[in-house]
């Protein structure tokens, strides 16, 4: 539904997007480094949408140490922090301080209790928002929040920390602006509040103490904080007004004269950065960092720097997270390290730019954090298969308009667009009809992207078809032209598989879904002239066997769309039905895409179990709900028509048997497998050709979620 980019840091992209069950949050997604494929971080993001539809994710980079983030994650409506430290491989809650600001006891233990931080970010550009950091002050953090089982709106409380998250203090009761000033060494504090005020909070010891300091004589009303350039400054302002209808105040605090002298080597110490587990290893490296001491008064100055020393590690299994198309069994789990290919990823596959003659190797479903350092040891990407590319037959060949409209006027410019997502390009011809008499043979059409410029001087409607066709195969695509100009959405619905002389319905679902004065023109086959109905459907039949292109085109007014079915017309064949737990239903966006995505899988699952032909079954889940399927069992190519087939029987016990055995299941998202089983054997199937034989059996498939409240969740990059 919409996509937020959240940082472009070195080489990666981070992105939140909101996905087609989501309302108020979003999934975070981390690319690889060329940007092009996107693996799952986390799930269920918060966001808030602000006036004129900006939307605001609650997400978060530390600064001053590269791969620490903060994210608020929102589930059954309950909100909690998190914190990762190796870009979002591993999260966790955020340790509750023992004691309060007053040195009591606040009695929040974990599980039950953390502590939580609103990660907003502030209105007015001139104060900080509820979380401050800043690259020349690392480890230093500071907060609003409050401690529980989870986020409160209206608590505000403020905490600190220095180490970068492992172990927090309350500072104040109340939210706060803050400002840092000479790289943190001093750390200014201005309550939030709609009085007017003349009093500030500073601190020199990272919060430890805070001394207060009069600013003005007269209460002003503060609308903001600037420092002077420079992250060494110990200049200030203040400004605000003293009333409404006053002129803006500006006040200038000089902490210069309370520090008497510069740093020295002496005035420092050193700490090393941890993760919630105490390890050093972060990210590759052991990172140290140097502080001023707590006891030393001194200014840091432009001289100062924060990084002390690093030291490479040896490569461990959290130093790698999952590859595109796989995901953890157990996301917030660290020790929960191994990764599974997602149902719609093959990842054997070769690539789209795969060309004859290259090799590709195929992901072990592991890839190294990007920007993680570190060298030896464990490497999860070792021992990759190496492939060489094949001669792609042509597929997903598509023909596309650039004046976006299928309707134009006599002696108007149209120019067409071929592209092919899948195949090899290099040795494929294609032959270009444009349905007046034109005709061409092109070569690197889709390599080039070079467009086909045309006029038509007549009205009428052109079947404008282009084959791409090469030693492995071929395929095609027709797009319709009417001479003469948009509804929003159009999708034809059709049983890919069917019986010669039997009754099929081919449906039109538009949108909107009735629209007034629509036409619409079935094409079957190659047949230039169409069938006109007012209804959104058609009942026909196919005489002969083979492949029949069906297309419909909806025109209403000058908007005019299109879509473009095969059906596979045979003599005889078996139909298997099969249902599904209504778990299933929950999850089903009752979308083309999904439903051909979940019958590729199980037809490509019972295929490698049983060993019969993937050509010869075929997997239709049927829109709506509750969620059905039709398991279409076909003949081998080379096996005579027969009214009863053994070879047929064969292939059905192997079927029952691996159902019976419980060999098919797939994972999905969140650490559940699908399990697929033989539910009953009591109904006939049924035979579809001609003849009288008849034989019997059922196959339902049950899907039972391993856990209770399994999360599927579809995702709309298909193979």
């Amino acid at each position: 539904q919409d996509l937020q980019i959240i940082s472009t840091d070195e080489n990666q992209v981070f992105v939140a997007v909101q996905e087609w069950y989501q309302t108020d949050t979003y999934n975070l997604y981390q690319s690889d480094p060329q940007g092009v494929y996107y693996s799952i971080l986390l799930e269920n993001v918060r966001s808030t949408k602000q006036p004129e539809e900006n939307v605001l994710i609650d997400i978060l980079e530390v600064r001053g140490v590269k791969g620490v983030f903060l994210a608020n994650q929102k589930i059954d409506g309950k909100v909690t922090t998190l914190i990762t430290y190796n870009k979002g491989r591993d999260w966790d809650f955020l340790n509750p301080p023992e004691v309060d600001m007053n040195g009591k006891p606040t009695n929040c233990k974990p599980p039950d209790c953390y502590l939580h931080l609103h990660l907003r970010w502030a209105d007015n550009p001139y104060v900080s928002g509820t979380v401050h950091t800043k690259d020349t002050a690392p480890g230093l953090i500071m907060g609003a929040g409050n401690l529980g089982s989870q986020l409160v709106e209206y608590k505000e409380e403020m905490y600190i920390t220095s180490d970068c998250g492992n172990t927090w203090r309350q500072v104040f009761e109340e939210e706060h602006h803050i400002l840092y000033l000479d790289h943190g060494g001093v750390i200014v504090a201005i309550k939030d509040t709609s009085i007017p005020l003349k009093i500030l909070k500073f601190s020199i010891d990272e919060g430890q103490t805070w001394s207060t300091h009069n600013f003005t004589s007269t209460s002003v009303f503060v609308d903001g904080l600037l420092s002077e350039p420079g992250d060494e400054t110990l200049v200030m302002t203040v400004f605000g007004h003293i009333s409404y209808r006053s002129d803006w105040e500006l006040v200038k605090v000089d902490f210069r004269p309370s520090f008497p002298r510069e740093c020295t080597d002496e005035d420092y110490e050193s700490w090393e950065l941890t993760n919630l587990q105490g390890d050093r290893c972060i990210m590759g490296q052991q990172r140290s960092f140097r502080k001023r001491k707590i006891s030393s008064w001194c200014i840091k100055g432009k001289s100062f720097t924060s990084a002390l020393t690093s030291k490479v590690c040896e490569c461990v299994n959290t130093d790698f997270l999952c590859d595109y198309g796989f995901e953890r069994s157990a996301p917030l789990k660290p020790e929960s390290s191994k990764c599974f290919a997602d149902f719609w990823f093959n990842p054997e596959a070769p690539p789209e730019d795969c060309v004859l003659g290259q090799a590709y190797t195929s992901s072990t479903g592991y890839r190294k954090v990007v920007s993680n350092v570190c060298e030896g040891g464990v490497d999860l990407q070792q021992n990759l298969a190496h492939h060489m590319c094949p001669l792609i037959a042509p597929k997903g060949l598509q023909i596309s308009i650039r004046e976006e409209s299928l309707a134009v006027r006599p002696g108007e410019d149209i120019t067409f667009i071929v592209q092919q997502e899948q195949g090899d390009v290099l040795s494929t011809k294609y032959q270009v009809d444009l349905g007046d008499g034109f005709r061409a043979i092109y070569v690197n059409l889709t390599l080039t992207g070079e467009p086909i410029r045309h006029r038509y001087q007549s009205p009428g409607i052109y079947r404008v078809s282009v084959k791409a066709e090469n030693v492995a195969g071929h395929d095609e695509a027709v797009v319709f032209v009417q001479v003469s100009s948009p509804l929003q959405a159009l999708n034809l619905e059709v049983v890919p598989v069917i019986g010669r002389n039997q009754e099929v319905n081919l449906t039109a679902i538009i949108l909107p879904k009735n629209p007034n004065l629509t036409v619409f023109y079935w094409w079957i086959g190659n047949n230039l002239q169409p069938l006109l109905t007012l209804e959104s459907f058609l009942v026909t039949k196919f005489a002969e066997t083979g492949d029949v292109r069906v297309t419909v085109q909806v025109s209403c007014g000058s908007s005019m769309l299109q879509d473009s079915k095969v059906v596979h017309v045979f003599d005889n064949f078996h139909v298997l039905p099969l249902k599904f737990t209504k778990h299933l239903d929950t999850y089903n966006p009752d979308i083309p895409e999904w439903r051909e995505d979940i019958g590729r899988v199980v037809t490509r699952l019972l295929a490698k179990e049983t060993s019969i032909p993937e050509e010869t079954l075929l997997t239709v889940v049927k829109p709506g709900l509750p969620t059905a399927a039709d398991l279409h069992v076909l003949l081998p190519a080379n096996q005579p028509k027969k009214k009863r087939s053994i070879t047929s029987d064969k292939r059905i016990a192997a079927i029952k048997q691996a159902l019976n055995a419980h060999n098919i299941s797939f994972f999905l998202r969140g650490g559940y497998w699908v399990l697929v089983t033989l539910a009953d054997s009591s109904s006939d199937s049924q035979r579809i050709g001609g003849g009288s034989g008849y034989w019997a059996i059922v196959v339902l498939f049950v899907i039972c979620l391993v856990a209770v409240g399994a999360f599927i969740l579809y995702k709309f990059k298909r193979q």
